[in-house]
């Protein structure tokens, strides 16, 4: 069986405005958190490489670059998938997450749906001692939060 949430929002904006606002802007309406930051160190800046293939990244003020995840569908203006990795998740571990976008008249409904922390190992600091359906509800939580800052910015 697989974990997952799943949380939408509607935005005022053409499905290829919100698209590309998802993908081009995420350094702006990402907000860290730190019970699912992506390395252990402080928040850097989060961006996109377009196109099937294209990396997720957190540059660190050092510099340093983080790989968080790769995207698997490039689909604009309709949908996106990408990998999705934690420095505390296993080296051969990632989560993916589902974002689709749909046109509805002058707005657009944002989707996504993050799955796959079942395989997470319950030991695993990625979880913070929570069981499944307390880590799912904290993971929903911090979407709702980026969906809100996201909703913002398009």
């Amino acid at each position: 069986m697989s974990s997952k949430v799943y949380v939408a929002l509607r935005v005022k904006a053409s499905a290829e405005r919100a698209f590309d606002a998802f993908v081009d802007d995420i350094g702006a309406w990402w907000r860290p958190n730190g019970l699912f930051q992506t390395t252990p160190r402080a928040p850097g800046r989060m961006a996109f490489e377009r196109g099937e293939g294209g990396r997720l990244t957190e540059t660190l003020a050092s510099g340093k670059v983080f790989e968080i995840g790769r995207i698997s569908v490039w689909e604009p203006p309709r949908r996106l998938v990408f990998s999705w990795r934690q420095a505390s998740f296993p080296p051969e571990l990632s989560t993916e997450v589902e974002v689709v976008f749909e046109a509805l008249g002058e707005e657009t409904r944002v989707r996504v749906e993050h799955r796959g922390f079942d395989r997470v190992p319950a030991d695993s600091a990625a979880r913070h001692g929570f069981p499944d359906q307390a880590l799912l509800m904290r993971l929903a939580e911090w979407w709702q939060v980026l969906l809100r800052a996201y909703g913002d910015d398009v």
